[in-house]
């Protein structure tokens, strides 16, 4: 393949990118793709931020997801993912149909059938493009006819609009969403405004004033970039060609979130051969490691603004888009790992995102002083901080998979559809619960203790005869285990020191009592052997498992109970549910909540968990167009709502939250998904600040978290967490990166609560008594605590003798200082955690770049 080059300046009304550079990822190109040529309008390749679809050569009626293929019943003339959902693929074909897939990773099976399927009747279809700024809309190109299609309305289409002369060739959405554009193989009296003129290959700037033509020639295949002049006369000039010789089968952009913009990135297009994917990335030769906001205007996000009815209804929301801080006019630093240097994050940066964020470094190119001291915090600094807002102290924790010697390998036959209410496995710190996908409602328990791949032949289960629906383990006995099955009764079983040796099938003590089958069970934090569980017959019942009877029974829900929560002193307990309401039962003192409030719109499934020493709730929702969220309550007045929010990202599984009550950081991630998300929850605005999230390399099917006693404080990890996939069990470490390990750092650790051991029995609590847990500190004997260290002098950096030896005019000389300074400034909108913790030096939170020697360019 022929190298590519940069090409000539650009003229005319856009000033940004001097030059543009282009060139092929060699190693990201995929091979052995088997394209074939089909006879259709469509482009044969679309492409989301994370996965690639294309027609492939299986008769013609095949669809590919990088390496999996699906299969459709026709030719399949043209695809497009879905702007809001990037695992939603439409596709249409030559049987008249229209279906939608669900995709999943790359590496797994995809689906061999579609989630919905649409069947307009009107011929051969050519085309389908959904809706730019509506959910569930689609435009569907029939022979000579656009089509509307609301895709919750699977009767008929919204409208047939009117027909075409001849063959439709071309659809494209405006924008905003307001109109339509469709062109045919002869003239017609369609006008096609240029502003959103019909062609697949066109990233348009969001400012208006760009577009990114791609023309596809027919004889050898080339693309061009090309800025629109601001002027009224539409001048088009070239900036840049690139020329390949292989031919083309079709071209995709590459949505801009998942540019690259430290490289200065502007445009990626996939060009499809014969037998590869080509991935073709255009690129602003600019210094890197630098984000330059000049050639990223905001972009749309992905949250669509409105439902298909709304926009059919005349409703023009447009979609959000990802801002720039109102109050920071420097990017937020990110850490990009590829090039070990700090980098910022641009509009472009969203969840999905895989960057770190991490220190800025300290930049000291052209200080004609030869040296710059370590930095300190300073007044100036804090003053800057105090302007852009807070920043999490936790905000650079890293996730990270341990060894491979302390997996649990070889998982056959996993349990992967347990109701939306369960947490899918459960764990303690010596035994793993897994419920499997065969008869009998079978759970295996795993140890700990036992690492290493497991025997192919059978192993002894648990069978509890009926299907489970959740189960949990008593946070003060390892060995019992509670399991709720669609039978409405509650099992309690006792495994065997060591573990199972032999396949249990008569629990220690059937608690029986709900009309209808469970949602789930929870043990009670502070007394033994009491457990509250919530059923579809819409009650909540609290049992004394000792004495197999029960106590309570909480009524007043009017819908699907989402998830429980006690509160850390055991007193009150939390729901949520589908009715829409948050409430507060204190169990002893009534079976009516004590307090209610609105929860979030979405009905799709929920959690809650109390934060904050009890001060508040947390739920993980959905909103009304499926956003996941979390919503924040005061405990003391649910009636006045959430009063913060923060959406997350869209996605269908329930986010299941984790709380560390000793850093107040919560760690959310959904059954299926591959990314951990981490905030840390404050009582005052901004209360949820995020952190670094941690991405698994495969979907996951649940995360377990273990008692703080299994942290590593000598590695500062604030939470151990076991990582359930399709095959493994892996043990993952959730760490603060600090400098001085061999320090105990007592601004991250304070004193724990013993939660594996009882306050009081379920019966004193039952009669009114109250408890809490005892706490005791992690420090190790043999460790200093860091706020106690020793102070270090301050280390001068030295830049080299070149430095010294240049001779630079008095404006060189103005310019560097003024760029060293702002450089220096820039440092200071990510002020260090330990700014706030007396004793604790700066240097004590440490990224990459901090170790990085001061260098000249």
């Amino acid at each position: 393949m022929k190298e590519f080059s940069a090409v000539c300046a650009t003229q005319g009304a856009f000033p940004l990118p001097q030059h543009v550079a282009h060139s092929e990822a060699l190693n990201g190109w995929i091979n052995n793709v088997r394209a074939g040529s089909f006879s259709c309008q469509g482009n044969h390749i679309k492409a989301s931020s994370k996965l690639v679809a294309f027609n492939t050569e299986q008769a013609g009626k095949a669809i590919k997801v990088w390496s999996t293929a699906m299969f459709a019943s026709n030719l399949v003339t043209d695809m497009d993912f879905s702007p809001f959902d990037e695992s939603l693929l439409a596709t249409c074909s030559g049987d008249e149909t229209v279906k939608l897939w669900r995709l999943c990773d790359p590496e797994l099976q995809q689906p061999s059938s579609p989630e919905l399927t649409l069947r307009p009747g009107h011929g051969r279809l050519e085309l389908v493009a959904f809706h730019p700024t509506s959910s569930g809309l689609l435009a569907v190109g029939a022979t000579k006819s656009p089509l509307l299609w609301d895709t919750s309305r699977q009767d008929a289409p919204l409208a047939v609009l009117e027909q075409h002369g001849d063959q439709l060739q071309s659809l494209s959405w405006k924008q905003d969403g307001s109109l339509l554009a469709s062109s045919c193989k002869v003239i017609t009296t369609h006008h096609i405004p240029v502003s959103f003129m019909a062609s697949p290959f066109m990233s348009k700037h969001d400012n208006g004033n760009v577009l990114f033509p791609l023309q596809l020639h027919p004889s050898t295949p080339f693309y061009d970039l090309i800025p629109l002049s601001s002027s009224l006369s539409l001048t088009l000039s070239l900036v840049s060609h690139c020329l390949a010789d292989t031919s083309t089968r079709g071209v995709a952009m590459v949505p801009k979130l998942a540019l690259d913009v430290m490289s200065c990135e502007v445009m990626r297009v996939l060009q499809l051969t014969d037998s590869c994917i080509v991935p073709i990335s255009y690129q602003v030769p600019r210094k890197v490691c630098e984000f330059h906001d000049d050639l990223y205007p905001d972009t749309v996000g992905t949250t669509p603004a409105m439902s298909a009815d709304e926009w059919w209804q005349g409703g023009n929301k447009q979609v959000k888009k990802n801002l720039h801080s109102t109050t920071n006019s420097h990017p937020t630093v990110l850490q990009d790992p590829a090039r070990g240097c700090s980098t910022s994050s641009s509009p472009l940066s969203t969840p999905s995102s895989s960057a770190a964020p991490s220190r800025s470094p300290s930049s000291t190119s052209g200080l004609s002083s030869g040296f710059l001291p370590s930095p300190s915090p300073s007044q100036s600094a804090k003053a800057i901080q105090n302007l852009l807002g807070p920043t999490s102290k936790f905000r650079h924790i890293q996730g990270a998979v341990m060894h491979r010697d302390t997996h649990i390998t070889n998982l056959r036959g996993l349990n992967l559809t347990t109701p939306g209410e369960s947490d899918g496995f459960c764990a303690n710190s010596q035994r793993v619960a897994v419920p499997l996908a065969i008869s009998g409602g079978q759970i295996a328990i795993l140890e700990r203790s036992q690492p290493g791949r497991l025997p192919d032949t059978s192993m002894p289960t648990i069978q509890n005869s009926v299907n489970v629906v959740d189960f949990s383990w008593d946070p003060f006995d390892t060995h019992q285990l509670a399991v709720a099955g669609d039978d409405a009764k509650i099992r309690v079983w006792q495994v065997p020191e060591g573990g199972l040796t032999e396949t249990l099938t008569e629990p220690e003590v059937i608690l029986q009592g709900h009309t209808e089958k469970i949602y789930s069970i929870k043990y009670h934090p502070l007394a033994s052997g009491l457990l509250v569980s919530s059923s579809y017959d819409l009650t909540v019942r609290l049992w004394d498992v000792d004495s197999g009877e029960e106590v309570k029974i909480l009524s007043g829900h009017q819908d699907q109970i989402f998830g429980m929560a006690w509160s850390p002193d055991g007193k009150l307990l939390a729901t949520v549910c589908k009715d829409g309401k948050v409430r507060i039962y204190d169990p002893r003192k009534s079976a009516e909540p004590v307090q209610e409030g609105p929860g979030p719109e979405g009905h799709r499934g929920a959690r809650v968990v109390w934060v904050c020493e009890g001060k508040y709730l947390l739920v993980s929702g959905f909103d009304s167009r499926s956003e996941r969220g979390l919503y924040l309550y005061a405990a003391d007045s649910l009636s006045t709502g959430a009063i913060d929010t923060a959406m997350v990202d869209v996605s269908p599984s329930t986010l299941i939250p984790f709380y560390d009550p000793d850093t107040s950081v919560v760690i959310l991630t959904g059954k299926g998904d591959t990314r951990v998300h981490i905030y840390e929850v404050v009582t005052e605005a901004p209360h949820f600040m995020p952190c670094s999230s941690f991405n698994s390399p495969e979907p996951h099917k649940g995360l377990a978290f273990l008692p703080k006693t299994e942290c590593s404080v000598r590695d500062v990890e604030i939470a151990v967490g076991l990582m359930l996939t399709k095959t493994t069990i892996e043990p993952v470490a959730f760490r603060v990166p600090r400098v001085k390990k061999e320090f105990f750092q007592d601004d991250v650790y304070t004193d724990t609560a013993v939660c594996w051991e009882p306050a009081l029995t379920a019966s004193a609590w039952l009669s009114g008594m109250n408890g809490h847990h005892k706490k005791i500190s992690l420090k190790p004997k043999d460790m200093t605590p860091v706020s106690e260290a020793p102070k270090e002098a301050p280390v001068r950096k030295y830049l080299p003798s070149s430095v010294y030896l240049e001779e630079k005019t008095d404006e060189q000389k103005k310019e560097e200082l003024l760029t060293a300074m702002v450089a220096k400034l820039g440092n200071m909108d990510d002020p260090l955690p330990q700014e706030s913790f007396e004793g604790v030096d700066e240097d004590e939170w440490v990224s990459d770049c901090d170790r990085k020697e001061v260098f000249h360019p």
